[in-house]
Formats: structure tokens, C-alpha cells, sequence
């Protein structure tokens, strides 16, 4: 059960990075195409993102996108605080001694409240910026997507060969 809970923490936690990303490679676009910031690699944000720098973002979607980020700002700050509540407390529920297993299923069902709530924020602004993108800048992030995902597996397969 700790298992599932760590993956669904980490799952999480890449979510949040996702839509972090989101916003900043937006913004990065402003300075002549250049991608600034940490996790930033060649297919865009890491994590799953999308690849904003990749797909010649006008202006206007640009400004767009940027709306989308700051009106979503407040419930994101809110939920990552919520999930970091929910962390501490089922961690603090695990070290108790003696086993309190109430505890422990409580805050577990806390913490996969709250990881559900931010996975659907996080959908409403993957798509929220989705509409924004043009047919062919779609195809070229599933494109894109494709090809960080073969990379990716492939890296895989030679971590479990060692």
C-alpha cells in the first residue's frame, strides 16, 4: 500500500511540474524563442508537457495561453498547498507508533483527494491550452509527444538491461 501511495505521490508531483511548465515555457517564448529554466530539454517541459517552444506559438496564442495560466494560478497555489498538507499528514500517520491503520486509511484518502483535484485542474488547463492550438500545431505536439515517448521507453529498456 505504501507503494501505490509513493506512485500516486509521484504522479502528482509530476502533474504539478506539468503545469508549472505549461505557463513558463509560454512566458520563455517572449525572449526570442529561447527556453530558459530548469527542466527544459528539447522536447519542451519535462514531465509530459507541452512542447510550447516547438510549436511557433503567435502572439496572441501566447497572450492566451498566459491567460489560461494566471486564471487557473490561484486554485493551482491553493491545491499544491493541499497536497503538501495531505503529504505531511500521511507521512506522519505512517511513522506513528503504535499502527494506527484508521489514521493511516484516513489520510490516505486525503492525500488521493487531493491528487485527484490537482490531476483535474491540470486537465482542465491541458485542454483549456489545447483549444488554443491550431490544427497543425496539434499534430505536431502529438508529433512531438510520440517522439519523447519512444525516447523515453527506450531509455527504459536499457535502465532494466543493467
Amino acid at each position: 500500500m505504501i507503494r501505490r501511495v509513493r506512485s500516486t505521490i509521484a504522479v502528482t508531483v509530476a502533474a504539478v511540474l506539468l503545469a508549472a511548465g505549461l505557463g513558463t515555457a509560454a512566458l520563455a517564448q517572449d525572449q526570442g524563442g529561447r527556453r530558459g529554466g530548469r527542466g527544459f530539454g528539447p522536447a519542451g517541459p519535462g514531465r509530459g508537457g507541452f512542447p510550447l517552444a516547438q510549436l511557433e506559438l503567435t502572439d496572441a496564442q501566447k497572450e492566451q495561453v498566459r491567460t489560461v495560466m494566471q486564471r487557473h494560478r490561484e486554485d493551482m497555489r491553493t491545491l499544491r498547498q493541499k497536497l503538501h498538507e495531505a503529504h505531511a499528514a500521511q507521512r506522519a500517520a505512517i511513522e506513528t507508533v503504535p499502527v494506527n491503520e484508521a489514521l493511516i486509511r484516513s489520510t490516505a484518502q486525503s492525500l488521493a483527494n487531493a491528487q485527484t483535484d490537482m490531476a483535474l485542474l491540470q486537465a482542465r488547463i491541458h485542454s483549456d491550452i489545447w483549444a488554443v492550438l491550431t490544427p497543425e500545431q496539434q499534430a505536431k505536439a502529438k508529433e512531438l509527444k510520440g517522439k519523447r515517448q519512444g525516447r523515453q521507453g527506450q531509455r527504459s529498456k536499457g535502465n532494466g538491461q543493467r
